[in-house]
């Protein structure tokens, strides 16, 4: 399986788990599950799979957060609520935001035929060394279709999240060191990420000298030819890490899960919930 189709299927599936990240109704429903401020459901919700951890198995599965953010938000959460509470509210909230997104289309052929391709292309891959997936992995399908087609993308989110941080430890990158190298490779900026992610100025500036060090930026933190070669391979390593669920289906079914997502994915995008650029550094769709 080809790199781009890898990619490809990444960024439409991505477009659908994402919506509880981008969706208004996020504060509501993760406060009446107890969380308090959006940070806190964030956290809580996206790793109440793996039950109530310790921030430091969140600062180590999120990756790309400054300690200090994760730590505002864990352990507190689970005095506040329960990792159940947490999992109910964001599927909740995946409800809602697809609801609203969707319209009619929530309940039609497109939804489902996605859901049951995506589900077929990620049940049961391989778990090792993939905590966020294997946890996910874990939990319960839900009975409603655009929930199922939601749950599926989220696993393939995931299964591809956990590669992606294997990749960037590779290649000996830290959580701030990566988020500079987003931004140098023109994917976000730096005061969007320095926002959702927590980095001072400080942690910044220290991330691109040791960059620079390695030959990887120039002096205005842009990418030299090596920081280049650099990223390609990163991003080469996430895609192979990431190919298993494309190779189930093959090609054909790639390409014909892609096309039912492109309708999809342009019904959420023109809701406008999603922004761009993200601190995902997802691109806008062609």
């Amino acid at each position: 399986m080809h790199d781009a189709r890898v990619r490809a299927l990444w960024q439409a599936t991505e477009t659908v788990h994402a919506v509880v990240y981008f969706a208004p109704e996020q504060a509501d429903v993760y406060a009446g599950a107890g969380a308090k401020g959006g940070w806190m459901g964030y956290f809580a919700s996206r790793s109440a799979a793996m039950g109530a951890v310790s921030p430091e198995v969140v600062v180590a599965t999120f990756f790309n957060f400054h300690p200090e953010r994760v730590r505002r938000a864990v352990p507190d959460c689970w005095r506040l609520s329960r990792p159940d509470r947490m999992l109910d509210a964001r599927r909740e909230l995946a409800d809602l935001a697809l609801r609203r997104l969707l319209g009619d289309e929530v309940e039609g052929d497109a939804v489902k035929q996605c859901g049951a391709l995506v589900r077929e292309a990620i049940e049961g891959c391989d778990g090792a060394g993939r905590p966020l997936y294997a946890a996910h992995a874990g939990l319960g399908w839900p009975d409603e279709p655009h929930l199922a087609l939601w749950h599926a993308c989220t696993l393939l989110r995931e299964h591809r999240g956990d590669g992606h941080v294997a990749a960037l430890t590779t290649y000996g990158l830290d959580g701030c060191e990566a988020n500079v190298l987003l931004v140098a490779d023109g994917r976000t900026n730096r005061e969007l990420q320095q926002r959702f992610r927590g980095w001072s100025d400080d942690d910044w500036d220290g991330a691109a000298e040791r960059l620079a060090q390695r030959g990887w930026l120039d002096d205005e933190s842009e990418l030299t030819q090596t920081g280049h070669e650099v990223r390609e391979q990163v991003e080469a390593m996430t895609d192979l890490l990431a190919s298993e669920p494309a190779e189930r289906l093959g090609d054909d079914r790639v390409g014909d899960l892609l096309d039912g997502l492109s309708g999809l994915d342009g019904m959420i995008l023109a809701g406008g919930d999603m922004t761009f650029p993200n601190p995902m550094g997802m691109p806008r769709p062609r």
